[in-house]
């Protein structure tokens, strides 16, 4: 009854609350949530939760976003656990911002950290929890926008989008994978429409997942 949660990132004060960060946002929000603080161990802090019997052990990497795997690695070793029972949360530019998409694997779609574990694991059969962050038309380069912060317009819908995830990995460890992606990935949630060049044209609406 036992699962890892990886949440992607890149260590470094100047990487928090960015974007490219959001598997650690997701994670540091359930910690909190639950008075855990995270520990650090081997290849990245550590934290573990319990919840309706399950155990949970939280894991941002310290090996930076280009080398998850070998995090990933040493952690589903350490605890045991088969891939099944792991559950990767990542950004995803192709998803509006606070948009989840659940899945059982899949390619990398161009994600660093995506693409080393499944290099390291030897398969690209994981399961991994999107979470949209958005496109970077009108924000500059692809790079300055994933490592850019969030607006104040996107950080109340991010924050909700944590709250959600966190209940997705939940549902994940006492419902199953299918059951969950068809619960979460079917939601309506409010998303940020990107701002014109003028920026007066900024507003909020919903999008359907």
């Amino acid at each position: 009854m036992k699962y890892l949660i990886v949440g992607l990132g890149n260590i470094g004060y100047e990487y928090v609350d960015t974007r490219h960060n959001v598997g650690f946002s997701v994670l540091d929000a359930w910690a909190q949530a639950s008075n855990t603080s995270f520990k650090t161990e081997r290849y990245g802090d550590v934290a573990e939760v319990k919840f309706k019997g399950r155990t949970f052990v939280l894991l941002k990497p310290s090996t930076y976003m280009n080398l998850s795997g070998k995090a990933v690695s040493y952690w589903l070793n350490k605890t045991a656990l088969p891939i099944e029972k792991m559950m990767v949360v990542v950004d995803d530019m192709a998803l509006a911002p606070g948009l989840l998409r659940i899945r059982k694997g899949g390619s990398a779609g161009g994600h660093n950290g995506l693409g080393n574990i499944a290099q390291v694991l030897g398969t690209e059969n994981y399961p991994r929890l999107r979470v949209g962050i958005g496109s970077h038309i009108g924000y500059g380069s692809q790079v300055d926008f994933v490592l850019g912060k969030w607006t104040p317009e996107e950080k109340p819908i991010i924050e909700a989008a944590c709250k959600r995830a966190i209940s997705a990995l939940k549902s994940f460890a006492m419902i199953g994978i299918d059951k969950t992606m068809s619960e979460f990935n079917k939601k309506e949630v409010p998303v940020v429409v990107p701002p014109s060049e003028d920026k007066s044209s900024d507003k909020v609406t919903s999008v359907s997942q």
